[in-house]
């Protein structure tokens, strides 16, 4: 089944063929005195310090920027950017697009947890030149001096770009396949994979996104705390104001952790806008529980227009309990719109971004591992509700029998492929992988669909009633005794048997056995389940008794860990393999250890 069409406007001659950086000009000659980006930083001032570049300041700065990569950098050259999320930030990506320069947005190397990432995709890049700021320098240089990994000709501080360059900068043409930056994905370490964003890429998606979030409502605002590096930050923040000129407000991530509900209090601060939003699912969890009566005085969410929920596996649980905890603030039931998406296919496929509450269907669980979708009560035994991602929006989206490469019909589970100009030529110096990934061809095309070149995600999903749903990653897939289950069925499972297992933080996946898979669950202990009161016998018996009774399986062990130890990506998404990769190493610090030592 295939939904979509593609959008005429970027078709060849099309009003959107303009490069999405060449516009910067357009804004700052038809608006120059209208903001376009505002920072606020929490680090200075707890209250929040704003800080606003207008159109016309956004393109000279970007020029400056330009001028002085190409002092150190040709065409084609890498810049690492590893500074911290700024005003500067966003001009250094601005800058090396008009360049020819190609970005690399990674960030500072004093960023906990992401070291290796860090490593990896720089490395893999090999930059010209580094961008940082004054206060990361000593970081960078660390780090330089601590890897082995390749000297950039030269370091530039952004902020002490000298804007009188921008005079000097002399417009150069800028193709749609030219290469604009490379996006490594959130779950790469040691093995990197940057996708290579055109200029083509991240203009189309940036206008495929508006298109699907009706943009016709006056008055648009972004308010954003995702990290530049990641790619939803990147094109919520950073491109689409370039569509129509439009502003938007943004923050750095540690902000938003340190206290969510600073996110929505700038939404709130947008009066008589329509302000749109994006957040992982773990984003709206952690908001729904930190909103509470005292914290929402005085919060006005009537003009949240749209807050987009991907990135991750979406649970119905947290669209339920953000509503219902966000509604005297005045949230509307349409404005959560659940949506599917990939940095190969620069970010954005899909989104149902109507204005009606999401839909949620409930499924037969056997039906939905033998491949179909059978629908049942909600109540009914062995039922899983899978969420809507909506409709893809100016692209194709094709459920194929990988094996076969047919074409499958509505409510049978399939791989789903990805065509439109949004997807990515391939992955950088990676040409048997891009051609395995981007090169995907249906046997039998029909309903006017191209045989290819089709993007294959890696992610089963089905279409059902004319919208995607997502069932779960290929890869990550467990099964046990000639049966498939999905890891998220069984991770929720197991947080929803004890009290002492942290929610979203649990791992499950396969490990080799004697005649078939056996399943291990690794989960965080929850916090407010102190070690002094914790009974890891009664936690066990619990999780696998509820895996027994929910999935007809046994669990081969279960291993408890303390908070903050499941392995997650740079976008907070579990990192299955990498969790299991320390199981198998027996490098997990497990509670019955803390335990055993107190007990010393």
């Amino acid at each position: 089944m295939a939904l979509g069409s593609l959008l005429p406007e970027l078709r060849p001659g099309g009003s959107g063929r303009t490069p999405l950086v060449e516009r910067l000009a357009r804004w700052a000659a038809d608006k120059p005195d209208a903001p376009a980006w505002t920072f606020v930083d929490y680090s200075a001032d707890p209250a929040g310090r704003k800080t606003t570049l207008t159109w016309s300041e956004t393109d000279r700065r970007a020029r400056a920027t330009a001028v002085r990569l190409r002092r150190s950098a040709g065409p084609g050259d890498r810049a690492a950017l590893l500074l911290p999320q700024s005003l500067d930030y966003m001009m250094a990506m601005l800058g090396a697009m008009y360049s020819h320069v190609v970005a690399v947005p990674l960030f500072s190397p004093d960023l906990p947890g992401h070291a290796d990432r860090l490593i990896g995709a720089y490395a893999d890049a090999e930059p010209a030149v580094i961008v940082t700021s004054r206060s990361a320098l000593p970081h960078v240089e660390k780090f330089l001096a601590d890897h082995d990994v390749p000297a950039p000709k030269e370091i530039i501080l952004a902020e002490e770009i000298d804007l009188e360059l921008a005079g000097s900068w002399q417009d150069e043409p800028i193709g749609f396949d030219d290469l604009a930056y490379l996006q490594y994905t959130s779950g790469s370490t040691r093995r990197p994979a940057g996708v290579e964003i055109t200029h083509g890429n991240v203009t189309a998606n940036a206008i495929q996104l508006w298109a699907g979030w009706a943009p016709e409502k006056p008055d648009p605002e972004m308010v954003s705390w995702l990290p530049l590096f990641h790619d939803m930050g990147l094109i919520a923040t950073m491109a689409l104001p370039m569509v129509n000129g439009d502003h938007a407000i943004f923050t750095d991530p540690l902000s938003f952790v340190m206290n969510p509900m600073r996110w929505m209090r700038l939404i709130a601060e947008r009066p008589g806008k329509n302000v749109y939003t994006a957040g992982p699912n773990f984003a709206y969890e952690y908001v729904a529980t930190a909103a509470t009566p005292e914290k929402l005085a005085g919060v006005d969410l009537s003009g949240l227009t749209t807050c987009l929920n991907g990135a991750e596996p979406i649970r119905p649980s947290t669209l339920t309990s953000f509503a219902e905890a966000l509604a005297g603030a005045g949230l509307r039931p349409g404005a959560q719109a659940p949506g599917y998406g990939l940095a190969e296919a620069t970010v954005f496929v899909s989104a149902a971004a109507e204005d009606t509450p999401p839909r949620v269907v409930s499924v037969d669980r056997a039906a939905l591992a033998e491949g179909t979708l059978r629908p049942v009560e909600p109540d009914a035994e062995h039922a899983s509700a899978l969420v809507s991602c909506g409709r893809p929006c100016g692209q194709l989206v094709a459920i194929v029998d990988p094996e076969t490469r047919l074409e499958q019909p509505d409510g049978t589970v399939g791989e789903i492929w990805v065509h439109g100009p949004n997807t990515a030529p391939g992955y950088w110096r990676n040409s048997e992988r891009s051609q395995d990934v981007f090169g995907g061809e249906l046997a039998e095309p029909g309903d006017d669909l191209p045989a290819g070149p089709w993007m294959k995600t890696g992610d089963y999903g089905l279409v059902h009633e004319g919208e995607l749903y997502v069932t779960g990653r290929i890869k990550d897939l467990i099964i046990v005794d000639g049966r498939n289950h999905y890891p998220q069925d069984i991770e929720v499972t197991a947080q929803e048997a004890h009290e002492a297992v942290r929610p979203e933080h649990v791992a499950a996946f396969a490990v080799p056995g004697g005649e078939t898979e056996r399943l291990v669950v690794v989960a965080e202990r929850n916090r407010r389940v102190p070690l002094g009161r914790l009974d890891l016998a009664e936690v066990e018996a619990a999780v696998r008794g509820a895996v027994n009774v929910e999935h007809e399986m046994s669990v081969h062990e279960f291993v408890l860990i303390e908070p903050g130890s499941v392995s997650r990506t740079s976008s907070g998404k579990i990192a299955r393999a990498a969790t299991r990769q320390r199981y198998l190493d027996g490098a997990l610090p497990t509670s019955a250890a803390r335990l055993a030592a107190r007990a010393k």
